[in-house]
């Protein structure tokens, strides 16, 4: 959250908490990974929400960047988180499913080099601001040219945030055994 410059205070109990909505399950969830498909996704986002909500995925960005960094020449440890994966691979895996992502929420693709995700992730977080910007702004189909449902822009940075900072912790937890 620093990197975002978002104030944030963690809460002092589970008690703080407020849930707003609840919604089933599934085979995604059930492996840790949110995938819930929420009433709120359909609301607008208030301009100020909207910066907060930005910034705070530029932060997950900066985040995994400095955990992919650090990394850089260090075999990362073997084991339950990301199995063998290496971090070429990680970075390749967090770049690909952001491109997947963005043709979620607008139809869009954007070319990643696998062999060098790394250096085209500038780019492709540039598409996925200015597809953010546009489904902000309503210019986009609510399903596309085969029906399929496109996410809302909350959805968006719900997921995309969780995956970019799961893969930064993967990283350090990997790193540092």
């Amino acid at each position: 959250m620093k990197a975002s410059g978002v104030r944030f205070s963690a809460p002092r109990s589970s008690e703080s908490f407020h849930v707003i909505e609840r919604v089933a399950g599934n085979a995604t969830t059930d492996f840790g990974a949110p995938d819930g498909v929420y009433d709120a996704d359909d609301e607008p986002v208030p301009a100020r929400e909207w910066t907060r909500a930005r910034r705070v995925l530029e932060g997950c960005w900066a985040a995994f960047d400095g955990a992919a960094a650090a990394a850089e020449g260090i075999e990362l440890l073997k084991g339950p988180r990301g199995g063998g994966r290496g971090l070429d691979a990680i970075v390749a895996h967090v770049v690909g499913a952001e491109a997947g992502y963005l043709r979620m929420l607008t139809g869009d693709t954007v070319a990643v080099d696998e062999a060098d995700a790394w250096a085209g992730r500038v780019a492709e977080r540039a598409a996925l601001l200015e597809g953010l910007d546009r489904a902000k702004a309503g210019d986009l189909p609510e399903r596309g040219p085969r029906g399929g449902k496109r996410w809302k822009p909350r959805r968006f940075l719900r997921r995309t945030a969780w995956h970019v900072l799961d893969h930064a912790w993967e990283i350090q937890d990997r790193t540092t055994g």
